[in-house]
This record gives C-alpha cells, structure tokens and sequence, in this order.
C-alpha cells in the first residue's frame, strides 16, 4: 500500500509517514492492523532499513503506532486527531490532482462540481439533510 515516489522531492521517511497517516486517516488501516517488518518494507520499496525505522519511529512518537518486541508493528488504538493544516494539506494533494486532471481533460469547474455531487450521491458519502 505505501509507495516512494522517486520524482518528489520529499524525504523518504517522511513520504512513508504522510502514507502510513493518509492510511489511518481514511480507514484503509485500522486498530490493531499490524504494520510490515521494517525489513520487509524498505525491501519493498527498495530503501535502507534505516530509512523505514526512523519513519515508524516517528509515527509511534505521535502515538499513531505502536510496537511490540518479537511481535510487530501495529496501527494504535488511539488516534491522534489530526490539525486543520495536516486535513487539508492531504485534502489539497487530491484537489490539485483532481482540477489538473479534469481540465486536461476540458471539463469546466462547473462540470466537475456538478460531477463530485452526483458521484457523492451515487455513493451515499454524504447524507443530505431531509
């Protein structure tokens, strides 16, 4: 699930802690999921060892993981809420996406609204008010 990119100027390690934050934050890892080896992982994704453990370090300083001696590495019970500023820097990555990919492809600002309503719809994210 967590991927480097090689064309962002961004550390790696801390490519790897917005990955595995972006992962707890939206669901896709929950309480208790355990975490890949840090050895399995910066084979994976072809980094030093080191790299990978300063990351998960860094993530069970803010209590987001937590680790256990010859067990694992594991999505804490606890969440740490995260800062406006950290909810909509990970909000402005998409949107930047998202407006350069539909005005490539020539649709208006009205369109794409009008698009993420209907698809907010379809899949039930937002309830309206009755």
């Amino acid at each position: 699930m967590i991927r480097i990119n090689t064309q962002d100027r961004t550390p790696i390690y801390l490519q790897i802690i917005r990955q595995v934050k972006y992962l707890i934050a939206t669901g896709m890892l929950k309480e208790g999921d355990e975490l890949p080896t840090v050895r399995m992982l910066a084979q994976q994704l072809l980094v030093n060892p080191s790299t990978v453990a300063k990351a998960y370090r860094e993530l069970e300083s803010e209590g987001l993981i937590y680790s256990r001696t010859g067990s694992g590495t594991y999505v804490a019970p606890t969440r740490v809420i995260f800062s406006n500023e950290e909810r909509n820097r990970i909000l402005y990555e998409h949107i930047d996406t998202l407006l350069v990919i539909s005005a490539n492809l020539r649709f208006s600002l009205d369109q794409l609204l009008e698009l993420i309503q209907t698809r907010a719809k379809e899949i039930n994210i937002y309830k309206e008010k009755e």
